[in-house]
C-alpha cells in the first residue's frame, strides 16, 4: 500500500515538474505542488528504504566527490565543422552534393534547422526508462561523469515516461543535449554573486560550465540549469528515420526540445530561415552563438559519414561575436539627469558583431572597483544588441605592473560641486540643481522616444538649446520660437519648422507620456501607466500621499517615497504649472475600465516581439496587463495574439506556423477603444 502510494505520488510530482519545467504550461498552483513534495518526503522519512533514484527529492544534489569519473561515450560525440557567413554555408552543400549517392540532388533533400545553444553538450543514459548516466562531452571520445549534478536539473526527466500521455520508455537510450542558464537566471545569479562579494560569471555559457561541473552537486542545485534536448546518440526499441522524427520522438517522451527549431526542403529558405532568427537572437531567453544545419535524413547522414572529427552533414553557422578584447585607454564619468554619475570606459575601436565600439559602460564604482580595472588595462568587452557596450573584466596578465588602481572623482566632473552618496547607496550624485550636464539630460529624456517622443531633438540639439540659454527646464520647449531657432547654427527653415511641428504635436500625448517624461527616480514609462490610470490626474498626483500611493498595484515605499519627494519640490511644481499653461495633457484620457465591467483584453495570452513604434515592451505589457490580458515570453498554442513590431524575429515565424493572429500597436490600441 504505501509502496503503490508513494510510486503514484513520484509520478504526480515528476509530471508536475514537467508541466512546469518543459511545457511552461502549469496545471496547479506552486502551494499545491509545494503540498506534494512535502507529503512525498515526509513518507521517504517514514519509509528510507524505499526512496529511489528517481524519486523528485533526489534532485537536491548528493555529497560532494572528490573528482569526476571518466566516461567512454559508447559513440563518439563529434564536433561540428564551422561557417561563418554564407559562401561557406553554399561551399558546404557543394561538398555534400559530391558525396550523395547517383542520382540524388540537393533538391531532393529536407533540412533542419537548429538553434547553437550556447552551453555545455552532455550525454544523458537512460536503461529501462531510468536515468542512469549523464557525461559531458569532453574530448568526443572520453568525458566527465556528472550524473549527480545533472539529476538536480529540474526538466531533465529522472524516469521515462514523465506522463500518462507519453510513450513506453525504450530499454536503452542515449539523449544528447545542450545545458544552458537561460538569460534571466544568468542575471539574477549574477546579482546574487555581486551581492555576496563573490566573483560574477563573464556569460551565460561560462556559468552553465562552471555549474554543471561542480564537485558538490548542491551546488549546482542551487544553479536554475535547464536543458534542451537535439539528438539520439543511441536507442534500443524504437526506429527513427529522421532528425525530425528523433525530435519528435524525444518529445513525445517528455524531454525539452527548443521550439526555434525548423524543417524545410528549400535551401533558400534555410538562409533566410537563420538571418530572421539570427536578427532576432537578442530576443530570445538564452544566448545563442549561431545555427546547426543538419541533413534531415539519419541514413543519409550514415552514408554521408565523418570528415576528421566533423560529421560531412552537418554544418554550424556561427554568427558574429560579440565579445573582443580591446586596450581601456581612459576611465570617464557622465552625470545622469537625475544627477547620478557613472563611470564609462574609452576604448581603442574594436568591432564587436560589425559595430564599432569606442566606449563601454563601467556600470557603477563598486562594480569598477570588485573588477579592479583600470586605465591601460587590456579588458573584454560584450556587446548584446542594442545594449551599451560593457566591460566584462581585466585581462589581469597583461597588466602593465605600474598601473594604478582607479579612485573615484569627490567632485562632479561638469559643474565641480561636491558629489554625494544617499546612505547605503552605490551611487555618487551631484545635488547641484543647476548643474548643466543634469538639465541637458533631463531634456534629453523629456523627448525620448518613451516620453514625449519629439522628434528632431536629441542630445546634440539638447545642449545647443541649453547652451544657447533658451531652455532653463523641459516647458521652455513650448515656448520656443521660429526667430530664436534660426539663431542657431545649423538651424535652417525646413529644420527649425519640423522641430516647432514635432513640439507643438507632442501636446496631444497622454498623461502618462508626460509623467513618464518628469523623469522622476524610479517612475519609468510602465510605473507611469499604472500610476496615470489610477490618479488620471497630475492634480491628483501632487494631493496623493505615499500611503495613497503604495495602494497602486506593483508600487512600493521606494517609488511611492520619491514620487512624494519630487512634487514636494518647488521647482518641480514651477515646472508642472509652466507645462499646464502650455496646454499639454495632465488628465488620463482613459476610460476607467476597471468600473466598465469585463476587461477589454480579459482572458486573452499574449507575446510582445519586435520594435514598436512609439512603446518600449514594459509599456505594452503593462497596457495589455491594465486591460485584463497576460503577457508571456513563449510562442505557443495558448497565445492568442502576437503583438510585432520591426525586426520580429524567430517568435514570428512560430506564430506564423501556427496560425497565431499578428497585431501591431494601432491594432491593439483599437482592441481597448482607441487609445493613441
Amino acid at each position: 500500500m504505501i509502496d503503490e502510494q508513494l510510486t503514484q505520488l513520484r509520478q504526480e510530482i515528476n509530471y508536475h515538474l514537467y508541466r512546469y519545467h518543459t511545457l511552461d504550461d502549469p496545471i496547479i498552483s506552486d502551494a499545491a505542488y509545494d503540498q506534494l513534495l512535502q507529503q512525498l518526503r515526509e513518507l521517504e522519512a517514514q519509509h528510507p528504504d524505499m526512496v529511489t533514484p528517481d524519486s523528485p527529492t533526489q534532485r537536491v544534489g548528493a555529497e560532494p566527490l572528490e573528482s569526476f569519473e571518466k566516461v567512454t561515450h559508447p559513440h563518439p560525440m563529434t564536433s561540428l565543422a564551422n561557417a561563418f557567413d554564407d559562401e561557406d554555408v553554399k561551399h558546404w552543400v557543394e561538398r555534400v552534393e559530391r558525396q550523395l549517392p547517383a542520382g540524388m540532388a540537393i533538391s531532393d533533400l529536407e533540412f533542419v534547422i537548429e538553434p547553437k545553444i550556447d552551453g555545455l553538450a552532455v550525454a544523458l543514459t537512460y536503461e529501462n526508462g531510468l536515468l542512469v548516466r549523464g557525461a559531458t562531452r569532453g574530448n568526443g571520445e572520453v568525458g566527465e561523469n556528472v550524473t549527480a549534478n545533472v539529476r538536480t536539473i529540474k526538466n531533465i526527466p529522472l524516469r521515462i515516461p514523465v506522463s500518462a500521455d507519453s510513450l513506453d520508455f525504450p530499454k536503452g537510450l542515449e539523449v544528447r543535449g545542450e545545458i544552458y542558464l537561460p538569460i534571466a537566471e544568468f542575471n539574477r545569479l549574477n546579482q546574487q554573486q555581486l551581492d555576496k562579494g563573490d566573483k560574477v560569471f563573464a556569460n551565460p555559457r561560462n556559468a552553465a560550465a562552471g555549474s554543471l561541473r561542480q564537485l558538490d552537486s548542491k551546488t549546482t542545485a542551487a544553479r536554475p540549469l535547464s536543458l534542451f534536448a537535439y539528438a539520439i546518440g543511441y536507442v534500443d526499441g524504437a526506429e527513427v528515420a529522421t532528425q525530425g522524427e528523433a525530435l519528435q520522438y524525444l518529445r513525445q517522451l517528455g524531454f525539452p526540445i527548443n521550439p526555434d527549431i525548423t524543417v524545410t526542403k528549400d535551401f533558400g529558405e534555410v538562409l533566410n530561415f537563420i538571418h530572421r532568427w539570427m536578427e532576432g537572437r537578442d530576443q530570445l531567453p538564452y544566448d545563442a552563438d549561431g545555427a546547426v544545419i543538419k541533413i534531415n535524413d539519419i541514413k543519409l547522414q550514415q552514408q554521408l559519414g565523418i570528415v576528421g572529427n566533423s560529421p560531412r552533414w552537418a554544418i554550424a553557422y556561427k554568427f558574429p561575436a560579440r565579445e573582443a578584447t580591446t586596450k581601456l585607454l581612459e576611465i570617464k564619468c557622465n552625470v545622469g539627469r537625475t544627477g547620478q554619475v557613472t563611470p564609462y570606459a574609452v576604448l581603442e575601436a574594436v568591432n564587436i558583431g560589425g559595430v564599432t565600439v569606442r566606449q563601454a559602460t563601467l556600470h557603477n564604482f563598486e562594480d569598477l572597483a570588485k573588477k579592479d580595472i583600470r586605465a591601460g588595462d587590456t579588458v573584454v568587452i560584450k556587446r548584446a544588441g542594442d545594449v551599451i557596450p560593457q566591460v566584462v573584466k581585466p585581462i589581469l596578465d597583461l597588466r602593465d605592473p605600474d598601473s594604478l588602481p582607479y579612485h573615484p572623482p569627490t567632485v562632479c566632473p561638469d559643474c565641480h560641486e561636491p558629489l554625494t552618496r544617499f546612505g547605503d547607496d552605490v551611487a555618487l550624485v551631484c545635488i547641484n540643481t543647476a548643474c548643466p550636464a543634469q538639465l541637458v539630460r533631463q531634456i534629453e529624456y523629456f523627448v525620448s522616444r518613451p516620453a514625449m517622443n519629439i522628434d528632431g531633438c536629441g542630445v546634440k540639439i539638447s545642449e545647443q538649446l541649453v547652451k544657447a540659454g533658451l531652455l532653463k527646464d523641459a516647458a521652455d520647449l513650448y515656448t520656443l520660437t521660429r526667430k530664436q531657432l534660426l539663431g542657431l547654427e545649423g538651424f535652417a527653415e525646413k529644420k527649425a519648422d519640423k522641430l516647432l511641428a514635432a513640439i507643438e504635436s507632442s501636446k496631444q500625448h497622454p498623461f502618462d507620456k508626460v509623467l513618464t517624461g518628469l523623469g522622476i527616480r524610479e517612475v519609468g514609462s510602465a510605473v507611469a501607466i499604472l500610476i496615470a490610470q489610477r490618479t488620471r490626474s497630475i492634480e491628483a498626483l501632487q494631493k496623493a500621499t505615499q500611503t495613497d500611493l503604495e495602494t497602486i498595484e506593483n508600487i512600493g515605499p521606494s517609488i511611492a517615497s520619491s514620487i512624494v519627494k519630487w512634487f514636494s519640490q518647488p521647482p518641480n511644481q514651477a515646472l508642472i504649472e509652466k507645462l499646464r499653461r502650455a496646454g499639454l495633457n495632465l488628465e488620463i484620457a482613459l476610460p476607467d475600465v476597471k468600473n466598465e465591467g469585463a476587461l477589454p483584453l480579459a482572458n486573452l495570452i499574449f507575446v510582445i516581439t519586435g520594435t514598436l513604434p512609439n512603446w518600449s515592451r514594459e509599456e505594452a505589457k503593462a497596457f495589455i496587463e491594465q486591460h485584463g490580458g497576460k503577457v508571456t515570453d513563449t510562442v505557443s498554442k495558448k497565445t492568442n495574439y502576437l503583438l510585432a513590431g520591426e525586426k520580429a524575429g524567430s517568435k514570428l515565424s512560430k506564430a506564423e506556423s501556427l496560425g497565431i493572429p499578428i497585431i501591431g500597436e494601432t491594432e491593439l490600441k483599437e482592441q481597448v477603444g482607441g487609445r493613441k
